[in-house]
């Protein structure tokens, strides 16, 4: 199927509160790939039970038939307290770039809870 969009609510707990996140998964123009969806939704419910503040997460999977990159790209907002936090992968597979993204936003995530700590 193209350009299916999925919507989920996951319900994260942390230690005292349950936090609410939003996935938005989104395949343009290409269809849709079971286990990119699968790896990315669970690797951001984790992210969103490690970081209770994340909001949302918008999840775009483009086929981009280029010369200059791999031609599988995975791009993730998340939506948070501050500004966005935005990380893109170009790869050989939805897969890869699905992980690698995820890898990226984990250092970001890192980086605002640490400066969240230190005010």
């Amino acid at each position: 199927m193209l350009g299916m969009v999925l919507h989920k609510t996951v319900l994260s707990t942390n230690h005292l509160t349950k936090t609410t996140m939003e996935f938005t998964i989104q395949f343009v123009q290409t269809p849709t790939n079971d286990v990119a969806h699968d790896i990315v939704f669970d690797k951001l419910e984790q992210l969103g039970e490690h970081y209770s503040w994340l909001i949302r997460a918008k999840v775009f999977f483009r086929d981009v038939k280029d010369s200059k990159g791999k031609g599988k790209i995975c791009e993730i907002t998340l939506s948070c307290p501050g500004p966005q936090v935005f990380a893109s992968s170009d790869e050989e597979s939805f897969e890869a770039a699905a992980k690698e993204t995820i890898r990226d936003l984990d250092v970001q995530l890192k980086k605002r809870k640490d400066e969240m700590q230190e005010h």
